[in-house]
Parts: C-alpha cells; structure tokens; sequence
C-alpha cells in the first residue's frame, strides 16, 4: 500500500522497512532485494507418546525474559479426535529449548507432560494464542487465544475465545463462539491467528476460508474480542496489480515486533498434486501413505490494515531445502511470530519432516529488520522518500557496506531541495554494517528542528544494503 501522489506519509517515530512501496518515491541504480533466512537445524523434535509425526501449527510467543512455545501434538493422522494435544515448551534465549513438567492434564493415563489441553479436538487442533498488548488489559487477560470447535449440534465450524493469565491455564473468555462461519465456503480448518493491533486500535483476526475451491484467507475485526466484524476475503496485490492466487494454508500475520504498523504474513504456500518423492522413498523415510503426494514451502506477505495483502516478492521466501524429508504434503509450515533471539538476529521457527518419525521444529535466523533491502551494486546508486513527517532529534539507519562501499544521506524539503546543513556534501561517507547507525552531519546529528514539516530523505549508496531507517530521540 502506497501513499498517494504529493500525500505526506506521518512517519513519527516508527522503524520503516523496505518491504513494500509505502515510503519510496524514487529508486535510481538500485534494487529492492529480499534476503533468505538461514536454517539453524532443529531446536524441539516432537519425540513424545503425546506429540509425533502430526505435530504442527506452532506459536512462539516472547514474554519478557521467556520465550513460549504452543503447537498441536499428535501421534496419529486422526483428526478431530481425542489424540491431539496442545503442547508447551519454554526457552531463555529462544534458541535452546526445555519441556516443563505441568502437570496440568492427564494424558495416557499420566500427568507428567508439558500439555496444557487435551482430549478437547477441535479446539486442541489449531490453537493459536498471542500476548495481548492493549492498554490496560486486565492481568486475568493478559493472554489470550483462538481455538476451533464445532458449533451447537456439530453443524458447522466456528472459533471460540480463550484468556489465560500465565500462557499456561486457560479459560473460556465466554461459552459461546465468538466468530462464526459466515461464508458459503468451509472455513477455518487450519490456524487461526489473532493479536491487538497498535495501528488499527482493535484487535485484528486472520483465518482460512476457501473460495472457488483454493485455500484463502479472510479477516475481521473487534474492539473487545468477543464482538467481530463480518469476515473480509483478503486479495493479493503486486505493484498495484492482482498477484497470482495460490493455496495459502496457514497465514502467520502478525505485526513484526520492530515496527508493528507492518503486519508480517510468512504464509504456508500449498502445492496440491505436486509429488516429489516415489512411494519407495517415502517408504524408506516412514512417511505417512497420505502426506507425500502434495509439497509446500513459505511466501512472505505483508499488509498495514486492511483486505489487501502485498505480495512485493511474490516466489518463495524459505524453500523446502535439502533433504526429501522437506518435500512432503504439510512439511515447512511457519510458526507464528519472529522474534528476536541476539543483538542482531532474529528468528523464524519453521515445522519440518511432517508425517514423519524424524517431525521436528526448526530454527531460521535473519538480520534484524533483514527481509528486505534497499541494495546498491558497486557502480552506485540512490533512493528517495516521499514526503514524510516525523518525531524526534535522530536519524538512525540499519545498513551493511563492502570495504569500498558506503552510505550517504540527504534530506530534503518537500519539493526535492537540499536543506542546508544536511545535504550530501554535509553527510560524511558511513561505512561498516550496523544494526543501528546515527547519522552525521558536518554541524552534528540534531534534526530535531525539522520535525513535524514535510521532508524528503535520499540515501546515496555505493555497494551497500539499506534495511530501515528511524527518527527518535
């Protein structure tokens, strides 16, 4: 999404990230370029009586000093019974992970599990709770959740609300569904994912429904979490285009925790039909008979409100990888939430080898706010802004050089014209790769007295990558 024309894009103080169009007025000599996570193995194989091949729909959750983890564990390709779990795994550093002995549930007989619910499918079959981040939020709230079930008489799916204090009990928020089917289409058969969003000011729903027989996504709104809007079908858009339409399974929108105006959507990508491994393979790996003739990987999607998601790189944004083990029906399914796991990294945890004896969670890492870059080849090149209007006495940058390469920033006033004190000549080449650089002039770093009026930015770059940018104190 856009701004329009000459409109002054209100940027305040939020982090901007090059995933879409929305700040870019101008590119010259240089390119948007998405960059791959990078696979860290696995970080929790799903070896319990209570969890196995079928686990899935994972959650991460950052809390403070803990990190959470919830997904679905199942031993058996059964759904909608008793045998599916909702599980939980907790980490320090997000990294390595531990299973805490709850005690919560009795499952096979014992207590001596890390599940919080059970024998209650649908509602254990796609769980998806989230850290509530309203204002003000009763401390008995402070989580809350979506989960499936049927509707009075089993005709029909619908979600109910969930609310726990810990992450760990949970209690119905009311008895009755708060979101039903109001679609002709089955729906929600599949993680449905929540959260409150800061922009929007309401708390924003995204689940799956179906039209013309292909997996979509729809979304609806709330102000208590118990009231929702009629469903929205979400479109795809690529530079102000429809964008191809595929099977998306679970959608994994959320707002990134570095700039939560953006919603981040690393959707499942299904290939109904697109079988990879022979019979004998799949026989030789222990894959389930049903899960190996279909194969799906990860595309990023991003949105700021709204029924529209941007599809700015529309291929693949983690591809199954080695391994046939990847190239199975359901395998590589994001979890939802990225969440910083070091200084500089961030992480991105992935569901592999489904359907298998080897089922597992695994670990991506990026550069924070590393989806996108503006990049600039060695011959140079540059970026400008739209107008914006922003808070704050700083300008800091996310960006990475070669040893020959360099950074160089403009600002502007609204008509394109160089601001004195802080035009090109003024900005002393920056070099390095830092998380977080503040940028310089010859008179100093102070931009404060050009907050709140129109301004442009132009980044003059040479063999470098522009991740983001930020105004603050």
């Amino acid at each position: 999404m856009a701004a329009q024309g000459g409109e002054v894009i209100d940027v305040g103080n939020q982090r901007q990230l090059f995933l879409d169009d929305f700040v870019i007025e101008k590119l010259q000599g240089v390119r948007l370029q998405p960059h791959a996570p990078h696979y860290e193995g696995p970080v929790l194989k799903f070896d319990k009586s209570w969890e196995g091949p079928f686990s899935i729909y994972s959650t991460v959750i950052h809390d403070g000093d803990t990190y959470r983890l919830y997904y679905r564990g199942l031993p058996k390709a059964e759904h909608d019974t008793g045998w599916e779990n909702l599980c939980y795994a907790e980490s320090t550093d997000g990294i390595r992970w531990t299973r805490p002995n709850l005690r919560i549930v009795e499952v096979n007989g014992v207590r001596e599990n890390n599940c919080i619910l059970t024998d209650s499918a649908p509602g254990t079959h796609s769980f998806a709770p989230f850290l509530d981040a309203k204002a003000g939020v009763p401390a008995a709230q402070r989580f809350k959740a979506l989960g499936l079930e049927r509707t009075p008489g089993n005709k029909d799916w619908c979600l109910a609300a969930f609310v726990s204090a810990d992450g760990k009990h949970w209690t119905r928020f009311r008895e009755e569904p708060v979101i039903l089917n109001d679609t002709d289409h089955f729906a929600f058969d599949s993680q449905n994912v929540a959260f409150w969003s800061q922009s929007e000011e309401k708390y924003i729903a995204y689940f799956r429904t179906w039209k013309d027989g292909i997996r979509r996504i729809s979304r609806a709104t709330s102000d208590d979490f118990i009231r929702w809007s009629s469903s929205q079908l979400m479109e795809y858009r690529h530079n102000g285009e429809p964008a191809p339409i595929h099977h998306l399974y679970v959608n994994q929108t959320h707002p990134y925790f570095r700039a939560p105006q953006i919603y981040i959507a690393t959707a499942a990508r299904f290939v109904p039909g697109r079988q990879v491994l022979t019979t004998e393979q799949a026989n030789e790996l222990g894959v389930n008979p049903s899960y190996f003739r279909d194969t799906s990987d990860s595309v990023l999607l991003t949105t700021r409100g709204g029924n529209a998601y941007e599809c700015t790189f529309p291929g693949a944004f983690i591809r199954p990888g080695l391994g046939l083990q990847n190239w199975v029906s359901r395998s590589n399914y994001p979890a939802l939430n990225i969440v910083q796991t070091g200084p500089s990294e961030m992480s991105i945890y992935v569901n592999r080898d489904y359907a298998q004896p080897t089922a597992c969670l695994g670990r991506y890492s990026m550069r924070l706010d590393g989806f996108v870059s503006v990049q600039a080849p060695y011959g140079g090149g540059e970026v400008v802004t739209r107008p914006l209007r922003f808070k704050g006495a700083q300008l800091s940058i996310n960006y990475s050089t070669s040893a020959a390469g360099d950074v160089r920033v403009e600002i502007q006033d609204a008509d394109g014209k160089s601001l004195p004190g802080y035009g090109l000549d003024d900005c002393p080449e920056i070099i390095g790769d830092e998380i977080e650089r503040t940028i310089r002039w010859k008179n100093g770093a102070d931009v404060g007295k050009l907050a709140g009026r129109p301004v442009r930015l132009r980044f003059v770059m040479r063999e470098a990558d522009l991740f983001a940018f930020k105004f603050g104190e």
